[in-house]
């Protein structure tokens, strides 16, 4: 398994020339087509049709930088290269550095009542009134190079970036665009039923709506069963973003490189 993902890992990245100046999916379907098929076959090439030869030097520049940023792990050298709807190409190299985070407001635009992180393998919740601070977020979250949401680039990353007077330098993975790439539109619920991801009885169903009301009725009652019920549906949430990253990603790859060939 390990080989496999490593070898995932030097398909997408090192098969990817939409970092460079100039160059968008089409660009890139035109050197793929010609078999540029990645960093070295592009080096290696004298000329390529579609580039002039000061544009070929050019880019043999920016790809060898590539190589040695990718080598020393410098990660934002891609985020500043790499339109953020083309980022997702980083989730296999740093799926091991990944948080998966989503958060509950109590309705009001900004106002964070819970947010739920998941490293693969353990969940960590922050809820108001027990752990909601900024120094510990930040602790948590600083040994982690790309964050993956649904719908975060426009809601829950520039939500807490405010409620917490800070700034992501983190990858970050939006896969409600990666899903609607591949035709699955909705909300992360109707996504998970698409893909045929279950989610536990006791809150299945439960809704975003019903998420504002039930932290206003632990808010205003105290009674455990709300901020519980609560808690278990945002962790169903992270948790349920990473199947749906490993589906989702693969697919737009193939379907981005294998079909144009």
């Amino acid at each position: 398994m390990y080989l496999y993902m490593l070898l995932f890992f030097f398909v997408v990245i090192r098969k990817s020339f939409i970092f460079l100046p100039k160059v968008g999916i089409k660009k890139e379907v035109m050197l793929w087509r010609q078999g540029i098929k990645d960093w070295n076959s592009f080096l290696s090439a004298k000329t390529i049709g579609g580039l002039s030869l000061s544009t070929k030097e050019e880019y043999d520049e920016h790809i060898r930088l590539a190589k040695n940023k990718l080598f020393v792990e410098d990660y934002q050298f891609f985020i500043n290269r790499c339109p953020s709807s083309e980022q997702w190409r980083l989730y296999d190299l740093l799926r091991d550095e990944c948080l998966f985070v989503d958060i509950e407001t109590s309705g009001y635009y900004g106002d964070i009542t819970v947010i739920g992180v998941y490293n693969g393998s353990e969940s960590k919740m922050f809820v108001r009134g027990f752990n909601l601070d900024r120094d510990e977020f930040i602790k948590t979250i600083t040994p982690y190079k790309l964050l993956v949401t649904f719908n975060g680039s426009s809601f829950d990353l520039p939500v807490i970036e405010k409620f917490f007077g800070l700034r992501f330098p983190h990858v970050h993975i939006d896969l409600r665009h990666v899903c609607a790439k591949l035709g699955y539109k909705g909300g992360l619920k109707k996504i998970e039923k698409m893909m045929g991801i279950a989610r536990p009885d006791d809150v299945e169903g439960t809704t975003g709506l019903e998420a504002v009301h039930l932290w206003n009725q632990w808010a205003s009652t105290r009674q455990r069963f709300y901020l519980d019920k609560l808690l278990a549906y945002n962790e169903e949430d992270i948790i349920n973003l990473k199947p749906i990253a490993e589906r989702s990603i693969k697919e737009l790859w193939a379907s981005t490189y294998t079909q144009c060939l």
